[in-house]
């Protein structure tokens, strides 16, 4: 582990479901992968200035109201847990992210979806805190999606 950054793994919910795909139902790559939606900073805290990342505290506020507040002492999967899954399926290489996952109380266990205007704020004890305005549709379809 080289070191730790925050993360927002950000996720279009009307994205997810495809009738256009029964054998899979769901499209969690294009619901999660479009351009800004995975902010990561704001900067990477070498290892060796992170003594335990299993006692961190994490916390994300919308709108400066609590919506996330968890230890990493609490994830389902530790660090040592995930690297030795994610490298039994895939060749990682330096420079590589891996990810924990959401503490509860993400949108969908709020029912509380981001709109326009939004001011997201996630934090992790220790590597800062990450401030992120969400932007409001345009009504205009990117270029990349456009053609589709």
């Amino acid at each position: 582990v080289a070191g730790y950054v925050v993360v927002n793994d950000l996720t279009a919910r009307s994205l997810v479901p495809r009738d256009d795909m029964a054998k899979i139902g769901t499209d969690w790559f294009r619901a999660k992968n479009q351009p800004t939606f995975f902010p990561t900073g704001p900067w990477l805290v070498p290892a060796r200035f992170v003594p335990d990342p299993s006692v961190l505290q994490m916390r994300l506020t919308l709108n400066g109201e609590t919506m996330q507040d968890a230890s990493t002492a609490d994830l389902a999967f530790d660090v040592p847990a995930l690297i030795s899954y994610a490298s039994s399926l895939a060749i990682l290489q330096p420079g590589d992210l891996l990810i924990t996952g959401s503490p509860a109380g993400n949108g969908s266990h709020w029912k509380r979806f981001l709109q326009g205007g939004d001011v997201i704020e996630a934090t992790i004890d220790g590597l800062g805190t990450q401030r992120t305005v969400v932007q409001a549709a345009s009504g205009v379809l990117p270029p990349w999606q456009a053609g589709r």
